[in-house]
């Protein structure tokens, strides 16, 4: 038979739950679904409304009890019963005070059909009218200045809790800190009055939150007499007032605990907590440390908490014993179930609390020690059992758990009806796993009496013969360790003692994912960067969170990256640490691949100080206490303890010394008279943290000095004083605000009483002195509680006078070209006395070069000193030049100064020469080369010649020519027969007589070079009527001619031959604003070509001639320019007439060069290039000296060229740009200027 189906129950046919639906015909048991809190608090306007909600068909009836009484709502006057078919709630209205005092009690609702009665939980209903302070009579309350003192508030009792507040007349709160403080219970509390505290208008206001009213106290006059004698007293506690207290605190709720201390100066309060560590997760310090506030009470926090209130003059402590108790919770909730005829119900009923709460059953609202004794339930360790249930037996059943904190209850029903077999998992339906996972197939079946469930394979044998086989008590069966034959149909058969039913489950094993490469655990320091790699990666996750591709972490605004199976974590942060895992999914199996970051650093700052023991600050002591700091990942491995002190050296921090990292306080020596405030900062093996904090500040009482200055000199700078100084004390050695000094000092050997001053200044100057004695000093700290420890003598000098010795030596050693000795007469100590005394002092030797032994340099020499001690009996002078002569002096010195100077020549020998210049290789042909050079800067002797050496590269050193050059004069060598084919390594040395010196090295050849035309850097610039082509020779290039031809429009010019090394060629003749090619042949091949432009104003072609271009107009246009022409040289031969001219004169002004001096300033500093010798080519010192030959020249195009022939007449030269001409030397080569062809001018 069909039947409509209509509610779906949540029932646990065995475990777990399923979802069930029930045939319409069926009957439902009563479920309350609404009740009122278990208290409830009505105020004065208020309407009172008790709800109870149930349902259940039959349709359910309601019922009430108010204590324990039958309560008929409908009944009462005022009351006001909901009509509904599932609600027994009921109003009151017209509430005020009296009225509703009347319905205070315990309620509780009963809600019963035909299969049972559900019951609710007891409903507490309290009445509180409008609150009303008592009348009292306030009397003002008189206290001494420093007395503590107790302003009572005594608010009017209430069922919610209040909120208290201290104001004055003025509705301005009253200023609470560590001396005044409001407690727990609303009185206002003073460790110690002041005169300020004197007011006639201490009002106390209490809010009631309920009926939303303040009401407020009759005010306290509180009136403080002064006194000028306020008298220290050690703390005593006001709150509590005994020395131990017991207490009660429910697991799960704060505990709040309080001290409140009197004393003077004003105590500090400090908790401790004996039996135990401190949960600082979960503590709270309040109400300037009186108030400790533990959030979230457990078991583990059973134990003894200690307050200690402190100040100079001792302390006080209350011990709390604080027991935790639970209200009754649940373990095991009895819940609703379905059974059919003959089966056993059992609903178990487990409740913990503390104390361990009383369980009590009922039965459709009847306890069951009032039912008539029936076999078919008993009660077994708190279950309750029926056996062999029929449908008669449907019920609801209420198990009730209470101890003193509270109740619980719960209503489960046991419905017993008889349905046949029925398997709620559709028919034919296909699971999916993948290989070595574990599959479940599912069987919900439902039926009263609970059917039998047995799984089948296509055979029709059971499946459990196989151990991966394993069922579960609700139908589904699970097959472990997959195999790939494990894939086929199943059959779930469910039967009762009405029928039987099978449906088919289809499974597929499928192989599972792999992730082939995960990411590794690591330890990174904070702020760098980590990578974890994953193959394959679909999805990242962070402790269980997916992670985006681009991500904010923590808000801070640095991102990771995820890329081609990498995550990569930028910044890292210690919020960054946790787990990592990359996660490979599809449709049958997730593979997750973790690893774990630690991220380590520096320690995190120490959260808070506490100064204990401040009575010790007498003895300048004092305790500080720290919270440990996080240490991140490495053990803290000490703490470090600073100081500053705000009034002498404000931010500026000293370390007080360092404590092992194991260790959360210290008692630290202080210094007298400094203001500390301390920090703390934690350290591991990545560094320093962040400091703590600052603590409170505490003052060290004065005291005389416990240390003298160091450092204590007497020098004078006069001859007739001494200046007595010192390193002051720091200002943390005072001991006082301020600190002097007595200085003290008589002459040495002398008995005679000490002469003294005190002085706030670091020196002394004592004048009228002889000079250079010797005098015995002390120099003590003293300030205004007394003197310093007796200090040290030590000695000091009056002032000294020059020295007068001359020293003398035995001679000098010459050692080697660059060294020699300094050798003694007696020592240097006597050589060098000085004073009166005969003092013995040091001596200072100076020396510098003359010049070379050739030739004295006339410029300013350097000076090197050398200081010899008192003890040294010879000096060596080394990193001296060879072959050259200098000038040594000796003299001894002082304080005072030098004394007189003896003075000493000598030389140095020749030593070998210092490389040679600029070695240059030149092309000639395929098969030579010319080499040419410049002396070395550092002859260190005579230059006598050069030793050439030479090989080819590629033959490993073998083969090398060596041969001497005895012309030191020479400049240039060609080498002829030379390979076309190889490169060669030339080796150039310049020797004196004591040998070769070091050597310049070059490498060159003519391979691939010879015929290579390569114009580097080629250029060309024009003026008017010429132009000049320029370009660099390649180093090392074979010279060779080609031909440069210029190109214009109409016209040819033929240009000339040219040589390469020449470097530039001039091309005159040509026409002004025109456009020239300028084309490059070598052996008539074409090499290049550049293009350019003449400067001025080109060919104008003129218009038909006119009267302007008559032979007579020309003819009387010049003449009258001739006759203006002759009237200007008369007036200026008139002009020039006016004073004589003497030949004398200009014959005077004609010196030679050779004669004219040469000044230091304007040549610098003269080296050994005096001795090298000019080339081949000598210039004339003279600038206005012109060459031999015509005058006209390429000066007269604007610019001046240094000009040269070639063999066919055609002149090639180089633009210089200036108007004189600089003479050419005499060598036979027309090629320009070079280093084997100087032209030097001097200007």
């Amino acid at each position: 038979m069909v039947v409509a189906l209509r509610y779906v129950w949540p029932l646990l046919f065995c475990s777990p739950c399923l979802l069930i639906q029930i045939p319409e015909e069926l009957m439902e048991p009563p479920v309350i679904t609404e009740q009122s809190p278990r208290r409830l608090v009505v105020f004065p306007t208020d309407d009172i409304s008790l709800k109870c909600e149930a349902s259940g068909k039959p349709e359910v009836q309601f019922r009430w009890t108010r204590d324990g009484v039958h309560f008929k709502p409908k009944d009462e006057l005022g009351v006001t019963v909901y009509q509904s078919p599932h609600s027994g709630s009921f109003t009151i209205t017209g509430n005020n005070s009296n009225f509703a005092q009347r319905f205070q009690g315990i309620y509780r609702c009963f809600a019963s059909n035909k299969l049972g009665t559900a019951m609710s939980h007891e409903i507490r209903l309290m009445a509180e009218g409008a609150p009303k302070w008592p009348k009292e009579t306030v009397k003002p309350v008189e206290v001494e200045e420093g007395e503590s003192v107790v302003l009572p508030c005594h608010p009017p009792p209430s069922a919610e809790p209040l909120r208290i507040y201290w104001m004055n007349s003025k509705i301005l709160h009253i200023k609470q800190d560590e001396r005044v403080t409001m407690g727990q219970n609303g009185n206002l509390y003073f460790a110690n009055v002041l005169t300020s505290d004197n007011h006639s208008d201490y009002i106390c206001h209490a809010h009631f939150p309920g009926t939303r009213t303040i009401i407020q106290k009759e005010p306290i006059d509180l009136r403080v007499k002064a006194t000028n004698s306020m008298i220290d007293r050690k703390p005593r506690l006001l709150f509590p007032t005994n020395s131990s207290s017991h207490l009660v605190a429910l697991q799960g709720q704060p505990l709040v605990l309080e001290c409140i201390a009197e004393g003077f100066p004003t105590p500090t309060i400090k908790w401790l907590r004996p039996s135990g560590p401190m949960p600082a997760d979960r503590v709270t310090y309040q109400n300037h440390n009186k108030t400790l506030q533990l959030l979230n009470v457990g078991e583990e926090d059973d134990g003894e908490y200690r307050c200690l209130a402190e100040n100079p003059l001792g302390s006080a402590r209350h011990d709390y014993y604080v027991t935790v108790e639970a209200a009754p919770y649940w373990l095991h909730k009895p819940q609703s179930h379905l059974y059919g005829p003959g089966e056993t119900a059992r609903l178990d009923c487990e409740v913990q609390g503390r104390p361990q709460p009383e369980i009590t059953w009922r039965i459709n609202g009847i306890p069951v020690e009032e039912l008539a004794k029936d076999q078919k339930y008993r009660i077994q360790r708190g279950a309750l059992i029926l056996s062999n249930v029929q449908p008669s037996d449907t019920m609801v059943t209420q198990c009730e758990a209470g101890n003193r904190h509270g109740l619980l209850l719960a209503n489960a029903y046991i419905y017993v009806v008889q349905l046949p077999a029925k398997i709620l998992t559709a028919d034919n339906q296909t699971y999916m796993a993948v290989r070595g996972s574990t599959a479940y197939l599912l069987c919900k079946a439902f039926g009263a009496p609970v059917p039998s469930v047995q799984w089948l394979d296509e055979d029709g044998t059971t499946v459990l013969q196989d151990e991966r086989f394993f069922p579960y008590a609700n139908g589904t069966l699970g097959i472990r360790d997959l195999q790939a034959n494990d894939t086929g149909r199943y059959f779930c058969q469910a039967a009762n003692d009405q029928n039987n039913v099978t449906i088919v489950a289809n499974l597929q094993i499928k192989d599972a994912t792999q992730i082939t490469q995960g990411p590794r655990s690591t330890i990174e320091k904070k702020g760098s960067r980590v990578t974890f790699t994953c193959q394959p990666s679909i999805t990242w996750r962070g402790d269980g969170r997916d992670l985006q591709e681009l991500g904010d972490r923590m808000g801070r605004g640095e991102e990771y990256f995820i890329e081609d199976g990498r995550l990569v974590i930028h910044s890292l942060d210690y919020s960054d640490q946790g787990n990592y895992s990359c996660v490979a999914s599809t449709e049958l199996d997730v593979v997750e691949s973790r690893a774990q970051l630690l991220v380590v650093g520096s320690p995190g700052s120490v959260p808070q100080l506490a100064l204990s023991d401040l009575h010790l600050l007498k003895q300048s002591q004092v305790r500080l206490s720290w919270s440990p700091a996080e240490d991140h990942n490495a053990p803290i491995e000490k703490y470090d303890i600073e100081f500053e002190d705000k009034e002498m050296a404000p931010e500026k921090w000293y370390s007080l010394g360092k404590v092992p990292g194991n260790q959360t306080s210290t008692t630290l020596k202080l210094s007298p008279y400094v203001h500390y405030t301390f920090r703390v900062t934690a350290i591991n093996k990545y560094g320093p943290g962040e400091p703590s904090p600052v603590s409170e500040t505490v003052v060290t009482p004065e005291a005389a000095p416990e240390k003298n200055p160091v450092n204590v000199k007497g020098e004078g700078n006069e001859t007739t004083n001494m200046v007595i100084t010192w390193k002051p004390l720091r200002w943390m050695d005072w001991n006082a605000p301020q600190v002097q000094y007595r200085v003290q000092w008589r002459r040495q050997g002398t008995q005679g009483p000490w002469q003294e001053q005190i002085v706030s200044d670091p020196f002394l100057v004592v004048s009228n002195t002889s000079t250079f004695v010797p005098y015995e000093i002390k120099v003590q700290a003293v300030n205004r509680q007394g003197k310093g420890p007796e200090p040290q003598v030590t000695i000091g000098y009056s002032g000294e006078d020059y020295p007068q010795a001359v020293p003398e030596l035995e001679g000098i050693e010459i050692l080697n070209s660059s060294a020699v000795l300094v050798k003694r007469w007696g020592d240097f100590a006597t050589l060098c006395a000085g004073g009166p005394a005969g003092h013995l002092l040091p001596c200072e030797v100076t020396y510098w070069r003359e010049g070379s032994q050739r030739k004295h340099s006339r410029r300013h020499a350097h000076r090197d000193h050398v200081v010899v001690p008192a003890n040294t009996t010879s000096v060596i002078l080394s990193g001296l030049r060879p072959y050259s002569s200098y000038h040594l002096e000796v003299q001894a010195f002082n304080g005072r100064g030098l004394g007189p100077a003896s003075e000493f020549t000598f030389s140095t020998p020749e030593g070998v020469p210092g490389h040679p210049e600029a070695l240059h290789v030149e092309c000639q042909s395929n098969t030579s080369l010319r080499l040419y050079w410049q002396p070395p800067l550092s002859h260190n002797g005579v230059l006598t010649g050069y030793v050439l050496s030479y090989r080819p590269l590629d033959e490993g050193g073998k083969g090398q020519l060596s041969f001497n050059l005895r012309d030191p004069e020479l400049r240039t060598h060609n080498l002829t027969d030379l390979s076309p084919h190889l490169r060669y390594r030339f080796q150039l040395q310049a020797t004196t007589r004591e040998g070769p010196g070091e050597a310049i090295v070059r490498e060159g050849g003519t391979m691939a070079l010879s015929g290579i035309s390569d114009f580097g850097n080629i250029s060309a610039t024009a003026g008017e009527n010429y132009s000049v082509v320029s370009w660099v020779p390649r180093e090392g290039q074979c010279n060779f001619r080609f031909h440069i031809l210029f190109k214009a429009l109409g016209e040819e010019k033929g240009g000339a031959y040219v040589s390469y090394n020449q470097s530039s060629y001039t091309q005159g003749d040509l026409q002004p604003d025109t456009d020239y090619e300028i084309h490059l042949f070598k052996e008539r091949m074409f090499q290049h070509r550049m293009a350019v432009k003449t400067n001025g104003t080109g060919r104008v072609r003129l218009p038909p001639a006119g009267f302007a271009t008559e032979g007579w107009f020309i003819g009387f246009v010049s003449a009258i320019i001739l006759l203006l022409l002759l009237l200007l040289i008369l007036c200026f031969i008139k002009r020039s007439k006016g004073g004589k001219y003497s030949v004398k004169d200009k014959e005077d002004t004609q010196v030679d060069s050779e004669a004219r001096p040469m000044k230091d300033e304007t040549f610098g500093e003269y080296s050994d290039n005096e001795e090298k010798a000019f080339g081949s080519s000598q210039p004339s010192l003279n600038g206005d000296i012109k060459p031999l030959g015509s005058d006209d020249s390429l000066a007269d195009y604007g610019g001046s060229v240094d000009v040269q022939f070639n063999e066919d007449g055609s002149f090639i030269g180089q633009y210089s740009g200036k108007k004189e001409k600089e003479a050419t030397g005499g060598n036979d080569s027309s090629g320009a200027t070079s280093p084997i062809n100087p032209a030097v001018a001097l200007e």
